[in-house]
């Protein structure tokens, strides 16, 4: 296992109170990532320096770019397609062309993050504010608005990929500690067979975000642990990558070569956050990810 602090950069500095959800949109050569707690979407386009900041109107658990253009958005009380282009600069614009796919608002629930399969399906979990047991869920959402809830014993529902063949799906409900693993269905519908491919160990955070590499890897930001890990298909721990931020939260591969990870971070309940926590920070050439498919939608 290698250990090594990255030649890190801060993509966008920023004081989001809880950065999230990074997502390389191909089509348009951009990250998009959000800060759930502050309602906002944000976009970065890292060949021109150009960022999009857009508001919406409830908590925003995640956003992923549309085969037709514009956004899915999973919101508090449920997931919403959005129309539009972009926020304006770096002020926020505001969320038009807004409409509900799924319309399910549940008091003292909230959304959190969110995948699209390779099918263009759209894998959305939910948590309560609270953080009860079993107060989450993990769903399966069509382009027609249909819904098929896949896990429903969830407290909080976070980190979901795939391997590069589509035949395991990885999945994290953070205070479990554990990066599960199912093998899915040939239709790509369900899972079954849940095991465990790693435990994050006490004294080294939580797993939150977490994205799969071309080689099958999973790596996985530790919240309050301060670090991102890769971990191999056999579940070993072979790489760990030190941030300066306690709270990185999530990650994904970017730009043209999808070989530059980028980091989400955290400074919600923080005394005394560092200077990057909010921030979004990239590794450049940190491995070489794998293209993700847009909401069929």
């Amino acid at each position: 296992m290698t250990t090594y602090e990255p030649n890190l950069e801060v993509a966008v500095r920023a004081q989001a109170t809880l950065g999230e959800g990074p997502t390389w949109d191909a089509a348009r050569s951009r990250l998009i990532w959000i800060d759930i707690l502050g309602s906002r979407v944000n976009t970065y386009d890292p060949s021109t320096g150009r960022r999009t900041v857009m508001a919406t109107e409830q908590h925003v658990g995640a956003a992923k770019p549309r085969a037709t253009g514009g956004l899915v958005l999973n919101l508090r009380d449920g997931v919403a397609l959005y129309d539009g282009d972009d926020g304006d600069g770096e002020g926020a614009g505001t969320a038009t062309g807004f409409r509900w796919l799924h319309h399910d608002p549940t008091p003292g629930r909230r959304a959190n993050d969110a995948a699209v399969a390779s099918d263009g399906s759209l894998w959305a979990g939910t948590m309560r504010y609270d953080e009860a047991p079993g107060g989450g869920s993990l769903s399966r959402l069509t382009g027609d608005g249909a819904v098929t809830t896949v896990l429903d014993d969830v407290a909080v529902s976070n980190g979901t990929g795939w391997s590069p063949d589509g035949r395991l799906m990885y999945y994290i409900d953070s205070p479990t500690r554990r990066v599960d693993v199912f093998d899915v269905s040939a239709d790509g519908l369900s899972i079954t067979n849940r095991r465990q491919l790693a435990l994050i160990e006490e004294g080294a955070g939580f797993p939150d975000g977490l994205t799969v590499d071309a080689d099958g890897c999973v790596w996985v930001a530790l919240w309050d642990g301060g670090a991102v890990r890769r971990y191999t298909p056999s579940g070993a721990l072979d790489r760990t990558i030190t941030l300066p931020t306690v709270r990185p939260t999530a990650c994904a591969f970017g730009g043209p070569d999808l070989t530059d990870l980028y980091v989400t971070t955290a400074r919600v309940g923080l005394s005394a956050p560092h200077p990057m926590s909010g921030s979004l920070l990239v590794v450049p050439g940190a491995g070489k990810g794998v293209a993700q498919p847009a909401f069929a939608g």
